[in-house]
């Protein structure tokens, strides 16, 4: 039996040899190409997947929010009538909004007032 192998391989030349090793390799190719395409499948339905799922706990974060929302809204106290201009415009000359807001914010408490009941036309740097 061995003695059959040994001349089969002899009567093997290099053009037959390198025609089995050439189909060889196109078959490993052929089945990397077809893992690789498997996974890239498989990939696309697990992203698919989890975005579904993250969407349905967006939707459901977003509904208890708005359920949340609603239930303040129906708790609120009714507020201070608000001075007329107070939700308006502050014209600012030189001054930067932070300034401005902590100036507003000193002015309300050493009035001791609330700052909505407040009504500021403009502010400007003295220089």
């Amino acid at each position: 039996m061995n003695n059959s192998i040994l001349t089969a391989a002899a009567d093997f030349g290099f053009g037959d040899a390198a025609v089995t090793a050439v189909f060889g390799y196109a078959v490993v190719f052929c089945g990397l190409i077809l893992l690789m395409t498997v996974l890239y499948i498989m990939a696309a339905i697990f992203k698919s997947s989890a975005a579904k799922k993250k969407a349905a706990e967006d939707a459901e974060k977003a509904a208890a929010a708005k359920e949340q929302a609603k239930a303040q809204e129906t708790e609120k106290k009714p507020e201070a009538p608000l001075a007329p201009g107070s939700a308006g415009h502050v014209k600012l000359y030189d001054v930067p909004d932070k300034e401005a807001a902590m100036i507003m914010a000193i002015v309300a408490y050493k009035m001791q007032k609330p700052l909505n009941e407040l009504h500021f036309i403009s502010i400007k740097e003295v220089k």
